[in-house]
């Protein structure tokens, strides 16, 4: 059963998961724009970004957990799914930078002032240097071993994306801590099995 789910996957091409991530945010903005996205359009468009783009960064945290516990093979698609959760996060950041603030002498102050905001525009400058060498000339350019150095900024960066969320929540909700904790336990399957190899 999971070698058939594997060569399915093998004869499916990536492009259309491009394609596909890149329409919701032309979606939620047209819903914006007809009052699809309740009182608060601009907020609405914004938390809707931002979680697809948690939902993204998690998705390809769960690549490596999944094979080596079903045998079930995404690693051809995780490319693909980091720069989708890129694109989200860059998307919600236009969002709040174009349509909720406005105003780019408070852009500084707010990064400032707000941890929330800090903690999750360093997330998004971790990112940066995954979105800029996913490819396979920064592959080769850089070799094996120090790529796999650089794209371990994943992992920080997913955790600073969680937080954000955490703290950007109002009031106590169990939304924003189930992220976080899918998260974390998503870091600890794999540090595991790291460990266990190291003493054999």
């Amino acid at each position: 059963m999971v070698q058939r789910i594997n060569d399915a996957l093998r004869r499916f091409p990536v492009w259309p998961l491009y394609v596909l991530g890149a329409l919701p945010p032309v979606w939620f903005f047209y819903l914006g724009l007809t009052g699809g996205l309740g009182v608060e359009p601009i907020k609405e468009f914004e938390h809707r970004l931002g979680e697809i783009a948690l939902q993204a960064l998690i998705a390809a945290l769960a690549v490596t957990p999944l094979r080596r516990f079903t045998g079930i093979s995404l690693l051809k698609f995780r490319r693909a799914i980091g720069l989708i959760a890129f694109y989200y996060v860059a998307c919600h950041l236009l969002v709040w930078l174009l349509l909720d603030v406005q105003d780019p002498a408070r852009i500084w102050a707010d990064i400032v002032k707000r941890p929330y905001i800090t903690i999750g525009m360093l997330g998004f400058v971790l990112l940066i240097p995954l979105a800029l060498t996913s490819n396979n000339w920064s592959v080769r350019k850089l070799g094996a071993a120090r790529w796999k150095r650089v794209h371990w900024l994943a992992y920080p960066a997913t955790i600073l994306g969680s937080v954000h969320f955490v703290m950007l929540a109002k009031g106590w909700q169990i939304e924003p801590l189930v992220y976080l904790g899918v998260i974390l336990a998503l870091l600890a399957v794999r540090a595991v099995p790291g460990r266990r190899r190291a003493r054999t």
